[in-house]
């Protein structure tokens, strides 16, 4: 007998179909009545907010389940080598690419927002910072003051250490550890059921920051963020085809294999 295949979801249970319904709701709400619109920010920001809290938990179990997994630290060491140069290599390549869209399609034209109305307090400390910073204060910095401080704070090199000690400690005690090695296990699955409730409220996250869009900068502010849209996915496609393809066949790994199944399970 062949298997049941799970009856599709209609058209207005998928998640993605539920974002676009709620982005165009916001615009008819922003360009209909811009002062209500405007008071639903809470809505967009709040989502940001529930995504962020989310992003130091998942990055340390990912990286202790990874760590402890492998079973020697020397094995670790040899792939954190590889790992890291991938990593600068490939995210300077897509700095590159995105620069060269940014610079050929200028995005941001149209929007006519002074810049001195918008608010920077946010990042003001991060311009310090950068300035002060040398690469002795820089590498220090990565060392949070006590491990609940990290998560704490959010900062994320310092959650990474934290989380590369303690896989590597697990893979120390082998078997005597054998219990947190589970727990973590389990925490990550939990911490990613979290994740998949969040992103149930991405319509309503997207509907508070498209309405405040709307609402604020009017109508016309539209067509340049459309622009953005646009640009990011024709560079995000050039970045697949130009470096992810080359990749993925050297290393024997079919992307296109991937999408289809991908697309069959949603």
């Amino acid at each position: 007998m062949q298997a049941l295949r799970p009856k599709p979801k209609p058209f207005y249970a998928k998640l993605h179909n539920q974002v676009i319904m709620a982005i165009v709701a916001a615009i008819i709400v922003g360009g209909v009545w811009p002062d209500i619109a405007v008071k639903v920010k809470p809505l967009g920001d709040g989502f940001i907010k529930l995504i962020g809290m989310m992003i130091a938990p998942i990055v340390f179990c990912i990286i202790v389940s990874g760590i402890s997994g492998m079973g020697s630290a020397g094995r670790v060491a040899r792939l954190g080598v590889k790992t890291m140069v991938y990593f600068y290599v490939v995210s300077a390549l897509a700095l590159l690419l995105g620069l060269i869209a940014a610079n050929l399609i200028p995005t941001g034209a149209g929007l006519n927002i002074d810049p001195r109305s918008i608010d920077t307090s946010s990042i003001a400390g991060y311009v310090t910072a950068a300035k002060d910073q040398g690469v002795v204060a820089f590498l220090l910095s990565i060392i949070p003051v006590t491990m609940i401080d990290a998560f704490a704070k959010g900062a994320i090199l310092q959650v990474v250490l934290v989380a590369a000690l303690f896989g590597l400690a697990l893979i120390h005690l082998g078997e005597r550890a054998s219990f947190v090695k589970d727990l973590v296990d389990q925490l990550t699955r939990v911490v990613f059921a979290i994740v998949e409730m969040i992103i149930a409220l991405s319509p309503v996250g997207a509907f508070g920051a498209m309405a405040f869009t709307v609402g604020r900068f009017g109508l016309h502010s539209l067509l340049p963020l459309l622009k953005l849209i646009l640009v990011f996915y024709g560079a995000c496609l050039a970045f697949v085809l130009i470096v992810l393809v080359p990749i993925a066949r050297h290393v024997g790994f079919s992307l296109a294999n991937s999408a289809a199944t991908s697309s069959m399970r949603s």
